[in-house]
């Protein structure tokens, strides 16, 4: 098995009240591909509920944005 070295930083954006997926970055291996993906999620209004429901792409680094469970930063609004 070919083992990559590369990393690679994937962010989503969730609204807490509305749970609606705001935004997501992604940077590294595959990223454009993956993020086609994700901008028809966003495009039709996904909920971070359907994204945990959904089964993500193995293998690939596209099945880490559905298993995205902590919460790593709280913004607040101003």
């Amino acid at each position: 098995m070919l083992r990559r070295q590369e990393k690679t930083v994937m962010k989503l954006v969730v609204d807490q009240e509305t749970d609606k997926v705001l935004g997501a970055s992604m940077c590294g291996p595959d990223a454009p591909e993956i993020m086609q993906g994700i901008a028809v999620a966003l495009k039709c209004g996904a909920t971070k509920a359907q994204f945990d429901s959904t089964v993500g792409i193995h293998p690939s680094a596209a099945e880490e944005f559905v298993t995205m469970r902590s919460v790593c930063f709280k913004a607040h609004h101003c």
